[in-house]
């Protein structure tokens, strides 16, 4: 098989979130156990760092990635979905591997997936491994696809776990409440291993404590860590003038007891603009910190460098990401409650006239909470994504319009913004998401 028919192999005989939803999440490790087994174990064979969490694990990896790369380190990252093409979801040192590595693989394995019929998911984790182990990666930061406990990336003993946050989202396969949820994202700290959790949330902060104290694991809340501030947060204009970086200002808090050898104080730009990032950033800034103590050199400068530079370095799209300046054109992957939150007060930083919402999800998505949080003044332009899990967009207007959202169902999320960017005036702003799918679209 050539590249092209590899993946349609891929996509169509083994079970795949983005195409089957809930049915393609094996609740249990046994299929990833048996594909690494049959691997010689590769996950043994490389350091790494598991990153999980509702919002921001994916900018987090990213992150990581960035400023490891930069202090020297050959860095592997494993993220999900991608946007383009499949291989953005294996990288070494920012790098997509080979067609022909995914060819190679498929091939060589196929009679095991015969055999184990595993998800799509699980053989995209198995082949990440066995990619880490045979480049001989110095690290490789794991990014968990759903919840933790049971995803198949929990197959790693890594040198750190990072839990960025906790948020509504997949509450049919991980739960209808936050410690639920919580519950899930912490079955990825493992004994003795330090844990990260990015911000300390009343609600659910005691099930980390408690679980930690069950691992014996090293806790650090991020958030209790870090003053960080941005004095051109909400200046959208001045962020355009300087070559998209937003400023940062960090501080570590006087209280939170810990010290490394990053200093205390410290300003950078991050070519990744979105207001929210500046949570991430404290998760990433701790990370770095626990790194540190494990023996890792990583400077300031290094830090200065990686973060300017983090979409050249690892290829990461789609975070409040300018796709256009005439009209402005923005589109963000934030999808769930907490991270239409986040896309809501960046959207409300921005000078605009008129807005255009061009907006599509997923047919499993609990719209009846995330719909009710955009904004009624808005011309929307409702889209399905080019996915079997795409919700129709005829059936998104009718439910926006309970929610008084009002405009059109377009066939596709192209026509859908052609229309807005059409439709829009000198100072409009066109936004584009409500799904991961919608914005890989566009970007």
């Amino acid at each position: 098989m050539n590249y092209q028919q590899t993946l349609q192999y891929l996509y169509t005989q083994l079970p795949m979130f983005t195409r089957d939803g809930a049915s393609a999440f094996k609740k249990d490790l046994t299929n990833t156990l048996e594909l690494c087994r049959r691997l010689d174990n590769p996950q043994h064979k490389f350091k790494s760092i598991h990153v999980g969490g509702t919002n921001g694990k994916g900018s987090t990896s990213h992150m990581l990635a960035a400023v490891l790369q930069t202090a020297g380190y050959k860095t592997g990252l494993y993220t999900s979905p991608h946007l383009k093409d499949f291989r953005e979801r294996i990288r070494v040192n920012g790098q997509m591997i080979s067609e022909q590595t995914v060819i190679d693989f498929v091939e060589h394995h196929r009679g095991d997936f015969d055999e184990i019929a595993p998800s799509f998911f699980e053989m995209t984790v198995a082949l990440a491994f066995d990619v880490f182990a045979k480049q001989q990666v110095d690290i490789a930061i794991i990014e968990v696809g759903l919840g933790g406990r049971l995803d198949s990336t929990n197959v790693i003993t890594p040198l750190l776990s990072v839990i960025t946050n906790i948020g509504w989202d997949h509450m049919n396969m991980l739960g209808n409440t936050l410690p639920l949820i919580a519950g899930e994202k912490a079955g990825i700290i493992k004994p003795g291993i330090p844990v990260i959790i990015g911000e300390k949330q009343e609600e659910v902060a005691g099930v980390f404590i408690e679980k930690a104290g069950k691992t014996n694991s090293r806790l650090r809340f991020a958030s209790e860590e870090w003053m960080i501030s941005s004095p051109e947060a909400g200046k959208s204009e001045s962020r355009k003038e300087k070559e998209g970086l937003l400023e940062i200002i960090a501080k570590r808090n006087p209280l939170s007891h810990t010290s490394s050898g990053l200093s205390d104080f410290r300003t950078f730009g991050l070519d990744l603009t979105g207001t929210y990032q500046l949570k991430n950033t404290k998760t990433v800034l701790s990370a770095v910190d626990e790194l540190i103590a494990q023996g890792f050199i990583i400077s300031d400068v290094h830090i200065q460098t990686a973060l300017k530079q983090v979409k050249t370095l690892t290829g990461l799209h789609g975070r409040w990401e300018t796709l256009s300046l005439n009209p402005l054109t923005i589109c963000d992957t934030g999808h769930n409650p907490d991270g239409i939150e986040e896309v809501m007060k960046n959207i409300a930083s921005v000078k605009y006239n008129h807005l255009h919402m061009v907006i599509g999800m997923v047919n499993d998505k609990d719209t009846g909470k995330v719909l009710p949080m955009f904004p009624k003044d808005a011309a929307y332009y409702f889209c399905k994504p080019d996915i079997p899990r795409g919700l129709d967009a005829g059936i998104m207007k009718a439910q926006a319009e309970v929610h008084g959202l009002i405009g059109k169902a377009y066939p596709s999320v192209k026509a859908a913004l052609l229309s807005a960017q059409k439709n829009a005036g000198d100072n409009d702003l066109v936004f584009v998401g409500g799904s991961t799918f919608v914005v890989a679209e566009v970007v």
